[in-house]
């Protein structure tokens, strides 16, 4: 495993402005609300975009390249029951909690209830996610120039994922801690995507209402996550078609976000 320094040397992480360290579940000061214009007395000034309150993020398939690996292990976790891995098992599986996703794995291998170890077969995943973890983990496109954008206007931002700590923690090697007051994982909070108790715990961590925040998603779990919390989501999907819906605004790619695209609305 990588420390975090070498792993930001490594991928040229920049630096957000001092004071922007990841706390994990701290209680940051109620940030100051964000608009891209000031309102003057003249009649003609154009509106602007409000800014959010807070961006809060996914991971994997969002900010880092990373469904590769958990296909990897996903895969070869389907052989140990004796069931090739599908397409359309893994695509349903995409941003699932750990329980959720074993559970497709077992109901596809015909695995008999009584016999389903949840325990050792988490255990087994999480060992050789990672194993795959320990490389070099790749960025999404355009990924790391957005969170510098959104870290240098001074918007707080949340990671925000279904994977559990032990692996964000080693993912944040690359990412890097200070761009994120508070992190959020899936063995943290008592449901994960899709329900919307991930993204609610990152806003009130952070001292601001959901439907001020934007997320950032790529998948049908964690965009329906996103916005049954009330958040208005940015949708660039990877791995699987998200639908769409209210408050989901669509992207090919992070590449050239601006503070402009970040506007609350339906």
């Amino acid at each position: 495993m990588v420390t975090p320094t070498d792993s930001a040397d490594r991928v040229g992480a920049p630096r957000a402005p001092v004071g922007r360290g990841c706390v994990r579940g701290s209680e940051p000061p109620h940030p100051d609300s964000h608009s891209a214009g000031a309102v003057g007395n003249d009649a003609h000034v154009t509106s602007q975009p409000v800014l959010p309150a807070a961006v809060l993020w996914d991971m994997d398939g969002t900010l880092l390249d990373s469904e590769k690996l958990w296909d990897v292990a996903v895969a070869e976790l389907s052989d140990r029951h004796g069931y090739a891995m599908t397409p359309e098992l893994r695509e349903s599986t995409l941003g699932n909690s750990m329980t959720d996703a074993l559970t497709k794995v077992f109901d596809a291998s015909g695995v008999p209830l009584d016999a389903r170890d949840y325990a050792a077969d988490e255990r087994w995943l999480l060992d050789r996610v990672a194993e795959l973890f320990a490389d070099d983990l790749p960025w999404r496109p355009g990924a790391q120039e957005a969170l510098t954008t959104i870290a240098d206007a001074g918007i707080p931002m949340a990671l925000v994922t279904n994977t559990v700590r032990e692996l964000t923690d080693q993912a944040l090697d690359t990412i890097g801690r200070h761009f994120f007051a508070v992190t959020v994982c899936g063995d943290e909070v008592e449901h994960g995507k899709p329900a919307p108790d991930p993204y609610l715990r990152a806003a009130r961590l952070l001292g601001v209402d959901a439907s001020r925040c934007v997320a950032v998603e790529d998948s049908p779990t964690g965009t329906q996550s996103a916005t049954a919390a009330g958040c208005t989501a940015i949708v660039v999907p990877s791995a699987a078609d998200v639908p769409l819906g209210r408050r989901r605004q669509f992207r090919d790619s992070l590449d050239g976000l601006t503070l402009g695209d970040l506007g609350i609305g339906e």
